[in-house]
């Protein structure tokens, strides 16, 4: 996937369109991603991008805070040396000013197209316990299932509860098991009594089976939703 760099809009040659060049390449492929359902991580990359966008614009000065989230200290170094050279030239942020608006202007369809395509798949998700679930079912199994496909995949997952000043927030780990074909021996069932004999820590380990009505891609679909959903799913339970 073709990637923005982080700063993107200020590197270089501050030509808006230059720049409207390099971000119509770049969403011409997310929406190419899109169009096949394929959301992560796309999605995710845009929205990392936009977002950068907002603080940047609401806080020019403050660059260390604009990007928050994958900057290194000789990233914010860079940029601060880049900032430098441009803050004093009017025409020059004129012209961030311009390629900012029109990027979060473009790139603000194809955030609710992707979100739109995430919400649809999550519409056909369905999530059913199996068996009897523990007190607290933060640990366990997951069997996922992608449309008619016979074929199961089976993740071991952890639930993690992390904080900010704010909120707390639930984030998800899992880990690849195995796969299984399903028929009318090899049930979700089945499967349980099978997790707790490989398993004897866990002897009556939270298993739910997740199912989608439509086939998606797995890893850059069906997977990444299915996590948040097991875990709105979960924390709402317990």
């Amino acid at each position: 996937m073709k990637s923005l760099g982080i700063n993107w809009f200020i590197e270089g040659s501050i030509d808006f369109e230059y720049k409207k060049y390099i971000l119509l390449d770049y969403l011409q492929e997310i929406n190419r991603y899109f169009d096949k359902s394929k959301l992560y991580p796309n999605l995710t990359d845009l929205i990392f991008h936009y977002n950068n966008l907002v603080y940047f614009k609401k806080n020019k000065s403050m660059l260390q805070q604009a990007f928050p989230q994958r900057l290194t200290q000789a990233d914010i170094a860079a940029v601060k040396l880049t900032y430098q050279k441009i803050v004093d030239d009017d025409s020059s942020m004129r012209e961030i000013e311009q390629i900012i608006a029109y990027a979060l202007q473009k790139m603000d369809p194809a955030i609710q197209t992707g979100k739109e395509i995430y919400d649809f798949v999550e519409s056909q998700l369905n999530i059913d316990p199996v068996g009897i679930v523990p007190l607290l079912p933060f640990n366990g199994y997951f069997s996922l299932r992608n449309g008619r496909e016979r074929t199961n995949f089976i993740y071991e997952y952890n639930i993690t509860i992390f904080e900010n000043k704010d909120d707390k927030y639930r984030g998800i780990n899992i880990n690849f098991i195995d796969t299984y074909e399903e028929s009318i021996f090899n049930t979700p069932e089945a499967l349980k009594l099978k997790l707790i004999r490989r398993n004897q820590y866990m002897p009556n380990p939270a298993v739910y089976y997740v199912q989608s009505d439509i086939t998606f891609p797995l890893e850059q679909t069906l997977l990444p939703v299915a996590k948040r959903s097991l875990v709105k799913y979960i924390s709402k339970a317990a």
